[in-house]
């Protein structure tokens, strides 16, 4: 008798395996050769052996006891993981409720908290005013003076003798304003950015994850100040509308709350200065007839607005009775990509208008490239100091996102579509549409030179802003000339 270790038992000699014999069993095949009967035992020959007993004696076991695991398991979680997902985005029973977060005195805010003894002080944001210097922002202390943002800053220094001017930073500001907005995106991705300082959010899925809209807002607000120690103002209401009036409201740091419902209340004593759209001209309208708020507005005949302001009419008695149907429309969902400018105090120098149209160009051209689009048609709006708004288009030769374009485009637009002598400007807005995808720019000898040149400076200028800032590069107004 041969007591053999590699069988774990003793009995009759082990025989060697044969090359035949390996070759048509399919456990040799997978084996290696066995060790010479002289030397040890190999040391792979249990963990082989035991390999194998476990996976003949329970791949069967396995297989079954997977296969009901599997057929139990998944259609409990399908069910769960539906029915949760319908919970969390899903709520039937209370409206969508809209955020408008709004920065206090951005730019001024984050000079002083760079800078603390500035804190208390008058603080003007802006250019120079020996040149055309214009105020970009300034802080509540110099607020009290009459000072406000878009006005020419020489008059500021007029108005405040006393107040400290800063240049802009806009490097540090849109790098401040990129931390703020993915505070909100911590909350939902319905974000609709209206500039460096200001946005509205849709919360109404993410409630069932992060409680009430008000919830929502006042965590948002706390972690700005938290780690951006700055203020915001938020509104919290049901449509846009009535979001940004609610957070322009009790600032700095302000949060009010429209609840569904509650509208009218809301609205009727506010001053009828508060709609979009009233300006010195229609306010003066107002009151010539008496008519002093929102709510004595929204008592009045239709026929009487029609009458008296046109299509203007009707917007503002639609506003009046808080209806705004407008969605949060992110950059990804929307059909024209545009920004504007309302100015605190009527604009009337042509120039001056024409430096804010290329700021506008710029930041569209800019979003239409990270967003991989193009553009076909260029708009012009320009809504002038009686509320009449002009607008004005032009539909391209072929789509693009070049900046030199659609500046060159826009300018035309400004310059030879517009009446003149141009009335005071109110508000000045520049956008895009007629997407495309863009189309991918081959560098070859059929191509056209500029235009690949452009697109280069586009990419260097875009990515120099992603870094650095949008103060960090910028063309002057004359940068279409060859």
């Amino acid at each position: 008798m041969v007591c053999d270790r590699r069988e774990g038992r003793c009995g009759s000699p082990v025989p060697q395996p044969s090359a035949v014999s390996k070759s048509h069993t399919p456990e040799a095949a997978m084996s290696p050769a066995w060790p010479d009967e002289s030397g040890p035992a190999h040391p792979r020959t249990h963990a082989l052996t035991h390999s194998r007993i476990h996976a003949l004696t329970h791949s069967r076991t396995h297989t079954l006891t997977h296969s009901r695991i599997h057929a139990f398991t998944h259609s409990r979680i399908h069910a769960l993981t539906h029915s949760r997902i319908h919970a969390l985005t899903h709520s039937p029973h209370a409206p969508a409720m809209i955020l408008h977060i709004d920065m206090d005195a951005f730019y001024a805010s984050v000079e002083e908290r760079e800078r603390p003894e500035l804190r208390g002080r008058p603080v003007v944001v802006g250019g120079s005013p020996e040149g055309r210097g214009v105020v970009a922002a300034a802080n509540y202390a110099a607020r009290r003076y009459g000072v406000h943002s878009a006005m020419p800053m020489a008059r500021a220094v007029r108005l405040c003798p006393d107040a400290i001017r800063v240049p802009p930073r806009l490097a540090l500001y849109a790098e401040v304003s990129g931390r703020i907005h993915a505070i909100f995106r911590r909350y939902t991705p319905q974000v609709e950015p209206l500039s460096l300082d200001e946005a509205f959010l849709d919360v109404g899925a993410s409630e069932r994850l992060f409680g009430t809209a008000s919830a929502i807002g006042r965590r948002i607000q706390a972690e700005i100040a938290a780690e951006e120690r700055l203020d915001a103002s938020v509104g919290v209401a049901p449509n846009k509308f009535l979001a940004k009036i609610a957070s322009d409201l009790r600032k700095p740091a302000g949060f009010v709350v429209v609840e569904p419902g509650t509208e009218q209340a809301f609205l009727d004593p506010l001053p009828v200065g508060r709609l979009w759209g009233v300006g010195k001209v229609t306010g003066r309208f107002f009151a010539a007839r008496g008519i002093q708020t929102i709510g004595e507005l929204r008592r009045l005949p239709p026929a009487m607005l029609q009458q008296a302001l046109g299509s203007g009419g009707e917007q503002l008695r639609q506003l009046a009775h808080g209806i705004d149907p407008r969605p949060v429309v992110t950059d990804q969902e929307a059909k024209s990509i545009s920004h504007e400018n309302t100015f605190a105090e009527d604009v009337a120098d042509p120039q001056l208008l024409e430096a804010w149209l290329l700021a506008l160009t710029e930041q569209v051209a800019e979003r239409l490239r990270r967003a991989g689009l193009e553009a076909r048609t260029v708009q012009l709006k320009v809504r002038l100091h009686d509320f009449t708004t002009l607008t004005r288009a032009r539909t391209l030769d072929r789509p693009t996102d070049l900046t030199r374009e659609l500046w060159r485009t826009s300018r035309e637009l400004f310059r030879t579509r517009l009446p003149r002598p141009l009335p005071p400007v109110r508000l000045l807005g520049m956008g895009v549409s007629g997407f495309e995808a863009e189309a991918p720019r081959q560098a070859d000898l059929f191509a056209e030179p500029d235009r690949r040149r452009q697109g280069r400076l586009d990419a260097v200028a875009d990515a120099v802003r992603t870094r650095f800032g949008h103060a960090a590069i910028h063309r002057g107004p004359g940068s279409t000339k060859r």
